[in-house]
């Protein structure tokens, strides 16, 4: 009997290819996040921050085996840079943590629940871990009273809306299309 945490071939080709269209959106909305935007302040900026999730929640919502979330965010990260990003080096550390935050909840529901609210839960968290990060990162010298703690929240909110909600919408899309049929997010598209 074949365990159904095993990852297929086709898993990792679907979560490949998530994560380096990923990638490139990373790059992308980098160049974005550090021309247009940037005049808009922390933590305002952050309502869009749950951009930078979405490969984590969206992988595990398609391939649904552990792993998925960190696999794919982590790779996008690491696609990123590659590119280049003004971060550099530094996303090869916070892709990574950020994905873990999405990981463990799906871990924690056995990596047997993917519905809208795990989805959302899994999108904060990675969102909380992301904002964190940056307040001790990049923002040491700022008061958690007045910066950091807003900057969390509104990070946090924006990556359950972004991220969570929108990876389940964007994997409704596609299992209508049918190209997600070989996967349970295509076969039990009312359960996503």
């Amino acid at each position: 009997m074949e365990s159904t945490n095993r990852w297929r071939t086709i898993d990792i080709v679907i979560a490949s290819i998530v994560a380096v269209a990923f990638g490139v959106i990373f790059w992308a909305w980098g160049l974005l996040w550090n021309g247009p935007l940037s005049g808009i302040t922390e933590p305002v900026r952050c309502v869009i921050y749950g951009m930078w999730l979405v490969p984590a929640v969206l992988g595990a919502l398609i391939v649904r085996k552990p792993g998925a979330a960190f696999y794919t965010l982590t790779l996008a990260s690491l696609v990123s840079v590659a590119i280049g990003t003004s971060w550099g080096w530094t996303l090869v550390i916070q892709g990574p943590l950020e994905a873990l935050g999405a990981e463990l909840i799906f871990a924690a529901f056995a990596y047997k629940v993917y519905t809208l609210p795990v989805a959302m839960l899994a999108g904060a968290t990675a969102g909380v871990v992301a904002s964190v990060y940056d307040a001790v990162v990049w923002y040491p010298g700022y008061s958690w009273a007045t910066f950091r703690i807003p900057y969390i929240l509104v990070t946090a909110a924006s990556s359950l809306v972004i991220a969570g909600l929108g990876s389940v919408l964007l994997v409704r899309a596609l299992a209508q299309t049918g190209v997600l049929d070989r996967f349970p997010a295509g076969r039990s598209r009312a359960l996503v």
